[in-house]
């Protein structure tokens, strides 16, 4: 089977549970998948009942694909995604994304759970992804270009949309939320950083580093979408603080800014 032939053989089987093909949609990083609670007249389909979609080991990853209302938006949320760092290849991290494409969806809002390397951050605060950096050798783009999902050489100037990037502001200025505004650096993990490692990606010019984000990026930039990412920040990077870094601190941080998470989104999702 083919790459194109997985991606549609994949939107078939949604296809096949939704009377409807939301315009937007949401991937929902490590502990901020409580978001789908608030939704209403949902459907819910697991990823391992998907052609194609492995079900995700990671804590804090629902693996659910959930369409529905979220208040009066109708949405497409993807409840955990695909590391690389469990083992898949980058074709497999982004199959997701080319589903979303070839389903019609124009517009999607990628979260994640990042450490703050910018020494200006703490943790629980809100970082607009203003552009990223790519750390890890890999693109999820190399290899044979297929036409169908877009062009051999994508310009990469403006991956995260302005347009929505000046929603995002918007929206965080009338709900008063302080918004951060940053570089993203993608490893691939799954350890942590050193603080060499992050002293020289501060020196580079990253605000925040994570474990995802950037292939799904590439993905839906390539199949034209407008991108919008977010990152809560849910630590400070190696070496900044006294103190190790846990896979359980980052879920904690996220549940404690679950609100203020769920209140940006939803206002961002409504207008983007």
């Amino acid at each position: 089977m083919t790459l194109l032939e997985q991606i549609d053989e994949s939107v078939k089987h949604i296809e096949r549970k939704i009377s409807v093909v939301p315009e937007k949609a949401i991937v929902l990083g490590s502990g901020l998948g409580g978001l789908v609670d608030q939704m209403s007249n949902t459907v819910v389909i697991p990823y391992g009942d998907i052609p194609g979609y492995p079900k995700p080991t990671v804590e804090g990853h629902k693996g659910q694909m959930i369409i529905g209302n979220l208040d009066k938006t109708l949405i497409l949320a993807m409840a955990g995604r695909f590391h690389y760092y469990e083992g898949h290849d980058m074709e497999t991290v982004a199959l997701p994304i080319r589903v979303l494409a070839r389903l019609g969806i124009q517009k999607i809002l990628i979260t994640n759970a990042a450490g703050g390397v910018n020494m200006g951050f703490h943790a629980g605060d809100l970082m607009l992804i203003t552009d990223h950096i790519n750390f890890t050798g890999q693109n999820p783009l190399r290899g044979d270009n297929i036409e169908e999902l877009g062009t051999r050489f994508p310009d990469m100037s403006t991956v995260y949309s302005p347009r929505i990037q000046a929603i995002a502001k918007e929206k965080a200025k009338e709900n008063e939320i302080d918004l951060r505004q940053g570089v993203y650096a993608w490893l691939t993990g799954p350890t942590y950083e050193t603080p060499a490692e992050i002293r020289m990606m501060r020196t580079l010019g990253a605000d925040a580093v994570g474990m995802s984000t950037v292939p799904e990026a590439i993905v839906a930039n390539h199949a034209k979408m407008e991108v919008l990412g977010i990152s809560l920040i849910t630590n400070m990077a190696a070496g900044v603080l006294n103190q190790p870094l846990s896979h359980e601190e980052v879920t904690e941080t996220a549940t404690l800014a679950a609100k203020k998470f769920e209140t940006l989104v939803s206002a961002i999702l409504e207008e983007m």
